[in-house]
């Protein structure tokens, strides 16, 4: 399995923006779709954002369109959530997943966003 470290998760107010990481230990990564899923209290986990492989065009669920922007950095190994205009919906623990091919999907153990109001 892949290991994922997810990071950038904090509070910020209505409008703002956090950027989130997530590194992946396995430098094969860029192979993988990657991508964010988040869970809100009391809610299931949803999807946010992904790429079928890092560096190929994301896509969105219509919730974050236009407002978040996933990107990727082979170098590093890793993978940003870029998240602007945030609301106070938008607070949740939001996790990193990976999909190696051939192997069950890996996923980080979250990080939390509170967006205040």
């Amino acid at each position: 399995q892949v290991q994922l470290v997810e990071s950038g998760g904090g509070l910020v107010q209505a409008g703002g923006s956090l950027r989130l990481s997530c590194a992946a230990s396995d430098r094969t990564f860029r192979t993988y779709a990657m991508g964010w899923y988040r869970q809100a209290p009391g809610k299931e986990r949803v999807f946010v954002a992904g790429m079928r492989w890092v560096g190929i065009r994301p896509y969105y669920a219509d919730s974050v369109k236009g407002r978040f922007t996933m990107s990727g950095d082979n170098a590093n190994n890793t993978v940003y959530l870029q998240m602007n205009s945030l609301k106070p919906e938008d607070t949740a623990v939001y996790y990193c997943y990976a999909d190696p091919p051939g192997a069950l999907r890996s996923w980080g153990l979250g990080t939390q966003v509170t967006v205040s109001s």
